[in-house]
């Protein structure tokens, strides 16, 4: 039996294939910044980890994202890098449970081709999402391709990594219509639909936030759908139990590819029982896959069921993941008032 057979039929060798994933060891590295920073962010503040930066602005609140990208990506497919700057930022204003406003960028080429194409794409995805480019800085003298992006946004409510409690329900909700982008494992369901539906979609999240039907949301990010779910139960300082079987993925796909993979559409969620029909249909009604897959637990493990094996796939207390957690009530006791953005 090849290894590739193999880790698609022992949990334990795909668990492992995972973790040794370079989005994985790339969150990792996110520990530097965690202690480096730990006393930056004052007390009374939302807590750093998150896919937002969040302000309270009197009447809702401010959110703030910035991403960077892996030079190679940028060099290899500098015009869907520069659609993702755009795309990925748009969906950390998403997951927070909110609007994007506006967008900013720096880039860096060697020559004005790549400059072309990065900015090519980021116009695409501006005009596809209806989200403004407003600003930003060049630099067409540099030796290599670089970019980062960055997205000022507003919510009425927050969905946070810090507010997933044990008992509640994980939902997993991908948009499986697209394929990957060779020869990364990037998900992409966004450069081929139509705008109208990307907006469409988008808007779903600061609705489920308003609505009250899920408390805690992610953006399945580069560290793929287990690593995200790390993230997310760090922050909360909870664990999670997940059924492999019950995971959205495309028809034909290898766990290994789908686990690492980076959607352009996909959110985890955690939300309360009696409210797991109604967050489900917002996806359903559009054609997204969504299903629970698990629910929060308090062993601070991150354990996985699949081919009649159970295997655990993190154990934040012995081995934190980013190093970035917060208790729950710290952001939602000292925003005063932002208690109400939970059911």
């Amino acid at each position: 039996m090849n290894t590739s057979v193999a880790i698609e039929q022992d949990l334990g060798l795909l668990l492992d294939a995972v973790r040794r994933y370079s989005g994985i060891a790339q969150k990792q590295d996110i520990q530097l910044a965690a202690s480096a920073l730990a006393t930056a962010c004052p007390a009374d503040f939302y807590p750093n980890g998150d896919d937002c930066a969040v302000l309270p602005n009197g009447d809702g609140y401010s959110l703030f994202a910035i991403e960077g990208f892996i030079e190679a990506f940028v060099e290899h497919d500098p015009w869907f890098a520069g659609w993702c700057g755009v795309m990925v930022n748009i969906s950390d204003i998403a997951a927070m449970g909110g609007y994007p406003l506006a967008v900013v960028n720096a880039l860096w080429s060697a020559g004005a081709a790549d400059a072309e194409q990065m900015l090519a794409g980021m116009a695409a995805a501006s005009s596809a999402f209806g989200v403004p480019i407003v600003g930003g800085h060049s630099n067409l003298r540099s030796q290599h391709s670089e970019l980062a992006v960055s997205i000022y946004g507003r919510a009425k409510a927050i969905l946070s990594s810090f507010a997933a409690t044990s008992g509640q329900v994980i939902v997993a909700a991908v948009d499986l219509r697209g394929q990957f982008r060779a020869p990364y494992l990037n998900w992409n369901a966004a450069t081929n639909t139509d705008p109208v539906n990307l907006r469409r979609y988008i808007a779903l999240l600061p609705m489920i936030a308003e609505q009250g039907l899920a408390t805690a949301c992610k953006d399945i990010s580069n560290a793929g759908l287990l690593g995200t779910l790390t993230m997310l139960i760090e922050s909360s300082a909870v664990g999670a139990e997940v059924a492999l079987e019950n995971i959205p993925c495309p028809v034909g796909t290898p766990w290994r590819d789908w686990l690492c993979a980076f959607p352009s559409f996909g959110y985890l969620f955690t939300t309360s029982p009696d409210r797991l029909d109604a967050l489900l249909a917002c996806f359903h009604d559009c054609g997204i896959a969504a299903n629970a897959i698990g629910y929060v637990t308090d062993t601070r493990q991150l354990n996985v069921t699949g081919f009649g094996q159970q295997g655990c796939f993190w154990d934040c207390a012995s081995a934190p993941l980013t190093g970035m957690h917060a208790t729950p009530s710290t952001y939602f006791i000292n925003t005063q008032g932002a208690d109400k953005c939970l059911p």
